[in-house]
C-alpha cells in the first residue's frame, strides 16, 4: 500500500468520525489547499523550447519590460 492511499483512508476514517459541519469544514479546507496548489507544466515538457529564441530578441523583450512596465502614469485616467 502506497503512502498516498494510507494518508487517504486515515483521512477517511477520521472524518466518519467528525460531525457533519466539521466535515465541510474539512471539505471546504480541501478546496483551499487544492486551489492553492501551483499549477503548472512539468519543465522536461518545456525542454522542447530552449533555444528557439535568438539572443538580440532576449534583449530586446527584456528592455521593454524594464521601460515600459512598473511605472504610473497619473493622466493616464
Amino acid at each position: 500500500m502506497t503512502e498516498a492511499s494510507t494518508i487517504k483512508q486515515d483521512v477517511a476514517r477520521q472524518l466518519d468520525q467528525l460531525p457533519h459541519e466539521l466535515q465541510r469544514q474539512v471539505l471546504d479546507f480541501a478546496h483551499a489547499l487544492a486551489k492553492s496548489f501551483p499549477k503548472g507544466v512539468q519543465g522536461k515538457r518545456l525542454l522542447s523550447f530552449s533555444g528557439i529564441m535568438e539572443t538580440e530578441d532576449i534583449h530586446a523583450m527584456n528592455e521593454a519590460i524594464e521601460s515600459g512596465c512598473e511605472r504610473v502614469d497619473i493622466n493616464e485616467w
